[in-house]
């Protein structure tokens, strides 16, 4: 593998580290607030809307929005830096 190869590699790892990382402190962070804050995550906002509600529509939401970043990376960086070097390499 050559260095160019190895720096796209390790781009990729960072960006996945970095988006794992955030997903699982949105989600533990969520489930700790559950499992340490009932009366808080309870509290009506309005009716039939909770705290513990909007925060878990809040989680769903963020993962989407993640995802939709990594495709969008994926698709303007990681895939146009390969393709230059699948093109060099021939």
């Amino acid at each position: 593998m050559t260095s160019s190869h190895q720096t796209l590699a390790a781009a990729r790892w960072r960006i996945a580290i970095v988006l794992t990382a955030i997903v699982i402190c949105i989600y533990f962070g969520f489930i700790a607030l559950i499992a340490y804050q009932k009366e808080w995550m309870g509290s009506p906002i309005a009716p039939g809307l909770s705290v513990g509600i909007l925060f878990g529509a809040i989680v769903i939401v963020a993962s989407w929005l993640l995802t939709w970043f990594y495709v969008w990376w994926a698709n303007n960086h990681y895939d146009a830096k390969l393709d230059a070097l699948k093109r060099e390499a021939k």
